[in-house]
């Protein structure tokens, strides 16, 4: 993980750069993917979740670069990255992995997951996706094979059926009915974001004035 400055009157500036992986021996790896935009406690409550009741060794967070299947984030990469190594460095067992945004481009989670096994093929993978996105994934590029480089981890929510086409595990996480959508729209309005971000990400959108037109 990426070394973040303790002093929250400093804010970070994470250097988007090609990641070598050193071979090691395997762990089982949770891959949480998004845009981030921003980060907010349902995120991290999802990946604490998965961590604890599969037994994982680590979660790592992938910020998208460009989404395929919804709009573009409407802040920097750079921006992104930073809140992201924000609101994880106190979790020893969180890591960010900036791979997307140094490929560039549409960011396809077959092509991420293919990447980690050709750099590290002795870890096991497990994509975790939230209900909405489990009821799309067969509009995701190349589905099955997905299923075939990942362990599929389906997080319940209100709602959406618990049904899957391809092999799915179901985690239950309690309900946080937040999004990165209401945070940008209530930080537009004026409002108060207080608890449904970490407050280095509340502090660090505060400071760099993010989302406010």
């Amino acid at each position: 993980m990426i070394a973040i400055a303790k002093d929250l009157g400093k804010i970070p500036s994470v250097e988007i750069k090609e990641e070598k992986i050193e071979p090691k021996k395997g762990k089982q790896i949770g891959i949480l993917g998004g845009t981030f935009n921003p980060v907010h406690s349902a995120h991290l409550i999802v990946g604490e979740q998965v961590y604890n009741k599969l037994h994982l060794d680590e979660v790592w967070f992938i910020p998208t670069n460009i989404p395929p299947l919804k709009d573009s984030p409407t802040v920097s990469p750079q921006d992104r990255a930073n809140m992201l190594e924000l609101a994880t460095q106190d979790n020893p067992h969180f890591q960010v992995k900036l791979f997307e945004l140094y490929r560039g481009g549409v960011s396809y989670t077959v092509d991420t997951l293919r990447y980690l096994h050709e750099t590290q093929p002795e870890n096991h993978y497990y994509l975790i996706m939230g209900s909405d996105q489990v009821n799309n994934f067969n509009e995701w590029k190349e589905p099955t094979k997905i299923a075939q480089l990942a362990t599929l981890v389906g997080i319940k929510r209100a709602g959406y059926p618990t049904k899957a086409e391809l092999p799915m595990i179901w985690v239950d996480v309690p309900s946080l009915d937040v999004s990165s959508t209401s945070i940008r729209q209530t930080i537009a309005m004026g409002g108060s974001i207080r608890y449904l971000v970490p407050d280095t990400v509340r502090n660090y959108i505060q400071k760099k004035e993010l989302y406010h037109e």
